[in-house]
């Protein structure tokens, strides 16, 4: 535990003259005077390399620590006993690491940045006396600013989970903090001018060009890392939510200039900005090498302030948010997790939401496992799958998904996320007491000594969605991948991600035996080409889809596509095959005896999804429900129209499941089959031998809708 404390926190801000009614730059003391760009002098990213990630502690049950905006009139004792009986509470749910959320749009809150952070303090606090860490989490590039009464409507009826504090019209004009006036580090809307607007939700967004803005908030981090004893930082919000309509401001129209040698050209340039009659999600011309070249600046400059944020806060443990890495539309906000994993300790996933829609989880298991691989590429940091929730089966839901794929659970409840909270919403730590306890007495896997069995490498290239690339038919490299990922989930294959640099190293596509999947990667560059050659020539299989190679890694379109050098040298190599958009070709591979799957079912409902994971050696599988009934509350629906899980059922009957199990050997013990919903009565498994080579199970699920592991008993 560092040594701050609340007490030192206080005693810090008096001496400074502070005070804790004032906490920074208030609108007493706002003055109109900028600094001059010589004043701001920021560290040289460019020359900041990355090291290996700092992991000083691996958070395995996680959850949120929620605030309210009476949290502010810290330190009253009422507020002081609240966070006393909230820790003790979350330690006896079990939880290692919470996660603050609330005070959110992080400068909305700079004329109270005192109480804030005495609060912090409190919680930090009474949460290391049980051993558990604080993780702070607040978006850092903007300010809530509804510019009429339907936004302004808008954004109480579906943030107030952000703890709403915002500047008046009148007073947002000597906004500020360390003498940057908040309007002078916006965005520049392209477009007209205007300051940098997020429609969806109700904000404007600072320039992560702007050395102003930069200045500002390595000087708030100091501030927080002095006052706050935290031991991990989400810095949130590390995109551009306006998306493509901004930023036309004096430093991104420099950094384009200095780069890439262009001009951001007027919006009323067809042939940069495409059709802009459509959502702004999809404008541009990808076609035009200069949006290209556009849609890379942006990226530069938000991976830049990425590293700067990590060379302030050095060896704490740094995460950003990030519910998407593979679609193309995340260029359009400027999104690439790939670029900033390498500046990043910790990373997480958004996964289920409070809706009826969760229980379809089979869409998101290709998100979970290319953020997983990103980790794990990442000098195997934590991975982290974020699920919300109202009642408890949804926590069971997001606990049981973070056990399938292997990473830790964080669970949140999203309390002000609806228009009125349900009078029977439960808090954070009694929704995944139950979950969290029955883990810790019956299961206690620690994911981050879990491998995965892996069959099949699928390769995700990032080149194609850089570059917009889309088939004939619209669809996308990304839309591929989801298919894959479906297909091997229903056939039971254990499979990994194989992404862009790992495509280009030739010792790396050695080191594994499992055929690669080549489904539309029609962006290639030379290097990855020439790995995948070698590999080929050295005896490894490839499953190829066209395209392939078409374009080269910044999107110009080859002579020749390189697949027909590829097929004509490595014909014996190579099973040509159609997209898995368009049909189911893992069964017909299976079926012609060119792959043999590890795991076979002879018995039972096949819509029971099994993963096969070693825990330092130990052989474990995991059973996940694909045909779940959610349950609607009869009444409450989200803000989008859509009922919220109360409870979940199963459309499954059959529940007695054989499988064949491709494995030399298993340890000769008996295995038991747990799940929360069995409580403490674990079933023994029948286990044995059948025919050379293959291990019988037979396995009983009656009784479970969701999920359930095969352990050594």
């Amino acid at each position: 535990m560092k040594n701050n404390s609340r007490r030192k926190f206080i005693r810090q801000a008096f001496i400074s003259g502070v005070g804790l009614s004032m906490g920074g730059t208030s609108l007493a003391n706002t003055t109109t005077d900028r600094p001059s760009e010589k004043q701001i002098i920021l560290p040289d990213v460019s020359k900041f390399t990355p090291a290996s990630p700092d992991i000083p502690f691996v958070p395995r049950r996680i959850a949120s620590w929620w605030n309210t905006i009476e949290d502010l009139q810290w330190s009253q004792k009422s507020i002081k006993d609240k966070i006393k009986r909230r820790a003790e509470a979350f330690a006896e749910a079990k939880i290692d690491m919470v996660v603050n959320y609330g005070f959110h749009i992080r400068f909305d809150f700079s004329n109270y940045f005192g109480q804030l952070h005495g609060y912090m303090a409190n919680v930090c606090e009474e949460l290391h006396q049980y051993g558990i860490k604080f993780m702070d989490h607040y978006s850092c590039n903007h300010v809530e600013r509804p510019k009429n009464m339907d936004d302004f409507h808008k954004l109480h009826r579906s943030h107030r989970h952000h703890v709403l504090l915002f500047h008046d019209p009148i007073a947002t004009r000597h906004a500020q903090y360390e003498g940057h006036l908040f309007q002078d580090i916006c965005e520049v809307d392209i477009r007209d001018g205007s300051r940098g607007y997020s429609q969806q939700y109700q904000m404007e967004a600072f320039c992560h060009n702007n050395p102003g803005f930069l200045d500002m908030h390595v000087k708030y981090l100091k501030r927080l890392l002095n006052e706050v004893p935290i031991d991990a930082i989400e810095v949130d919000d590390m995109c551009d939510y306006v998306g493509l309509a901004a930023c036309g401001c004096q430093y991104c129209r420099e950094r384009f200039r200095r780069d890439y040698n262009r001009e951001i050209p007027p919006f009323n340039d067809k042939n940069f900005w495409g059709d802009t009659s459509k959502p702004m999600l999809y404008w541009g011309n990808y076609e035009n090498p200069a949006f290209r070249d556009f849609i890379r600046m942006k990226v530069d400059g938000i991976v830049d302030h990425v590293k700067l944020v990590k060379m302030t806060v050095g060896h704490m443990p740094l995460m950003s948010c990030c519910s998407s890495t593979g679609p193309i539309v995340l260029n359009s906000i400027s999104l690439n997790l790939e670029r900033m994993a390498p500046y990043l300790d910790f990373f997480m996933l958004e996964n289920v939401g409070t809706n009826i829609r969760s229980t379809d989880w089979v869409r998101m298991d290709a998100e979970a496992l290319h953020q997983k691989d990103i980790a794990k590429q990442r000098g195997d940091s934590p991975a982290i799958a974020l699920s919300y929730t109202i009642y408890e089966k949804g926590g069971y839901l997001g606990w049981a998904l973070s056990r399938f794929w292997g990473v830790a659970n964080w669970s949140s409840t999203h309390n002000q996320r609806l228009i009125e909270d349900p009078a029977d919403a439960r808090e954070m730590e009694e929704v995944i007491h139950e979950w969290n306890n029955w883990e810790v007495a019956n299961s206690n896997l620690d994911y981050s000594k879990g491998e995965d069995l892996v069959e099949i490498r699928l390769v995700s290239n990032s080149y194609c969605r850089d570059n917009g690339w889309r088939d004939e038919e619209g669809k996308e490299h990304w839309d591929r991948l989801k298919a894959w990922s479906g297909l091997l989930v229903k056939h039971n294959v254990g499979y990994r991600f194989l992404r862009t640099d790992e495509l280009a190293d030739t010792a790396a596509l050695k080191r594994e035996s499992t055929p690669l999947i080549l489904d539309g990667v029609a962006s290639v560059s030379d290097a990855q080409f020439k790995a995948v050659s070698i590999y080929l020539a050295s005896g490894g299989k490839a499953w190829l889809a066209l395209p392939f190679g078409t374009f080269d890694e910044k999107g110009n379109k080859r002579a020749t596509p390189l697949s027909d050098q590829l097929t004509r040298a490595y014909s014996k190599r190579i099973t040509v095959i159609d997209s898995a958009l368009n049909s189911d070709p893992l069964a017909g591979l299976i079926q012609s005896g060119k792959f043999s799957p590890i795991i076979r079912q002879t018995g039972g409902d096949e819509r029971w999804a099994a993963r096969i994971r070693f825990y330092d050696g130990e052989f474990t599988m995991h059973f996940m429900n694909t045909a779940m009934k959610p349950v609607p509350h009869q009444d409450i629906e989200d803000n989008g129209g859509v009922p919220i899980i109360q409870d979940i059922d199963s459309s499954i009957t059959n529940n007695q499941l054989s499988y064949e199990i491709r494995i030399n050997a298993l340890p000769d013990h008996p295995y038991l089959l747990k799940s929360p919903e069995l409580k403490d009565k674990n079933r023994k498994v029948i286990s044995g031998k059948g025919k050379k080579g293959h291990q019988v199970l037979d396995i009983d699920l009656s009784g479970i809708k969701i999920y359930g592991a095969l352990q050594k008993g």
